[in-house]
């Protein structure tokens, strides 16, 4: 039987209120997906609204293209995959093995409080199924609990984007919060590499990566733990 993977992406087109769009970054979906998809996994996408989720047109630059966003870009089954992604509160943990979140800066504003992730993310754990974010999308395990009902980061090795990285792309006034910050509020063993640098921490069934770069590592090591 193949495994199943639920992603989770963003409904949130707004960066703040300076009149820009954001939304999930290309690279933290598409390198993700192709690692799943490559190793045989079923990925099902899912969002808080369904339907398209919004594309952070910043990632979408020529300085930001990586293989496996070319690869996205010419693959049009996966974009009617995305075109149509599943409402977030009727997909169920029971139906997967694992969820991932890829970041962007949307996931800041809709999914860190959103109850139908909140409840999603802890009952995979109750389940001792993993859970993996990347970059900002780290933030979506803030208010989750674990399952005797402590704050599912404390005390845990994680990452997400720093506060130096969202310092350097000039947005730090604009966000909701930062996401180093919040995770060490909750009690993370919140840890970073270098700007850009590649770093993913695995500690139980929780899998973080600190930014872009490190989402296709994040993947690999999701597909690693179920093995």
């Amino acid at each position: 039987m193949a495994k199943k993977i639920l992603m989770v992406l963003t409904s949130h087109a707004e960066l703040g209120n300076t009149g820009e769009k954001t939304g999930f970054w290309v690279e933290e979906f598409a390198a993700p997906y192709y690692a799943f998809r490559d190793a045989g996994v079923e990925v099902t996408l899912a969002s808080p609204n369904g339907g398209q989720p919004p594309i952070d047109p910043t990632s979408t630059l020529a300085d930001f293209q990586t293989d496996a966003t070319k690869r996205y870009d010419a693959d049009s089954a996966a974009q009617a995959l995305m075109a149509n992604t599943k409402v977030l509160s009727e997909v169920n943990s029971t139906d997967f093995d694992a969820v991932f979140y890829p970041g962007g800066h949307g996931p800041l504003w809709d999914l860190v409080e959103n109850t139908d992730s909140i409840s999603l993310i802890e009952s995979f754990i109750k389940e001792q199924k993993p859970v993996a974010a990347v970059c900002h999308a780290s933030a979506v395990f803030l208010n989750t609990k674990d399952a005797d009902g402590n704050a599912l980061v404390a005390g845990k090795k994680v990452t997400g984007f720093t506060n130096s990285e969202e310092a350097a792309v000039q947005l730090t006034d604009i966000v909701p919060f930062l996401v180093e910050d919040e995770l060490i509020k909750k009690g993370g063993d919140y840890q970073k590499t270098d700007d850009w640098g590649v770093l993913v921490l695995e500690d139980g069934l929780v899998i973080t990566g600190q930014n872009p770069a490190s989402s296709e590592l994040a993947a690999k090591k999701l597909l690693t733990k179920l093995g």
